[in-house]
């Protein structure tokens, strides 16, 4: 049994926290909103009042955060995780953050005498919920050995991309993919609608066609019944598309595509749709409200 600190317990730490408690593992939690604990609580699972705190006596720390800042935060700050943490402790972040930050987090875990895994992840909640999600995964073999067993515990594959950013370099190229494929989606949804399309056989027909996935399958359903409950938020997307078009900007590569979908993420963003499914981009294209 491995005693494993988790920080962020949002939709997707939550899920991935609990699935680590039910595969044997010992768990020590922190969230900056209590009330997010109280599930762990229940199940007699140790909550604590800082990162620092929850990396105390731990032999891995996973952490789940929103971004860059907030990642930087719970490990690096004065009650970071890092503070707490023994040498030879193992730190996975599976924030999507940018590569640079995944570097300058390895790079304080090694002055310190510890391991650092840049491994976000690929899947959404029912994924999470499933212990289906795909870790891509920065940093040196021998700590991606150590780490796989406690990310196995959580998804269906754990992949070492390279060295320190490998992983945070692919997550952001996934979600520009996913990006564009929603944001497409969307476009395609309105232009069917507007045409009198039924609604059914075009998702079937959709479906079967040469772009059918399950990014397909799950948002062009979620647009047909105007359900735009978050799976994967749309500030988040917003978020993920500019990590992706600096780092393009870093390698002096164009990315013209990303920045035209960037641009509708960002205005829906900005119209308030942040809070909703990625998907709820199809309502800046379209001009609809979102019930109630």
């Amino acid at each position: 049994m491995t005693t494993v600190a988790f920080i962020g317990l949002g939709a997707m730490g939550s899920r991935m926290a609990m699935n680590l408690h039910e595969a044997g593992h010992k768990l020590r939690v922190f969230n900056r909103d209590r009330a997010k604990t109280k599930p762990f609580a229940a199940k007699g699972i140790a909550v604590c009042d800082s990162p620092a705190d929850a990396a105390r006596g731990a032999d891995a720390v996973v952490t789940m955060v929103a971004d860059d800042a907030a990642t930087e935060a719970v490990t690096l700050g004065a009650d970071g995780t890092l503070a707490g943490a023994a040498q030879g402790t193992l730190f996975i972040d599976s924030t999507t953050a940018t590569p640079s930050m995944a570097r300058k987090l390895a790079s304080a875990c090694r002055e310190r005498g510890c391991e650092f895994l840049d491994a976000p992840v690929s899947g959404s909640l029912a994924q999470a919920e499933g212990r289906e999600l795909v870790f891509m995964v920065g940093g040196d073999e021998a700590a991606f050995a150590r780490g796989e067993p406690v990310m196995k515990a959580m998804g269906r594959m754990a992949k070492r991309a390279g060295p320190s950013g490998a992983g945070a370099t692919i997550k952001l190229v996934n979600n520009m993919l996913s990006g564009t494929l929603t944001a497409a989606i969307a476009e395609a949804a309105a232009v069917a609608e507007a045409a009198g399309v039924d609604r059914a056989p075009a998702q079937e027909i959709l479906n079967e066609g040469a772009t059918g996935s399950r990014l397909l399958k799950g948002k062009l359903l979620k647009i047909f019944k105007r359900d735009f409950a978050p799976q994967f938020q749309l500030e988040l997307m917003d978020k993920d598309l500019r990590y992706f078009l600096s780092l393009a900007q870093e390698l002096d590569r164009p990315a013209p595509i990303a920045s035209l979908v960037r641009s509708q993420y960002q205005a829906a963003r900005r119209a308030s749709f942040g809070k909703l499914d990625a998907c709820a981009v199809f309502l800046q294209a379209t001009g609809e409200k979102p019930a109630g």
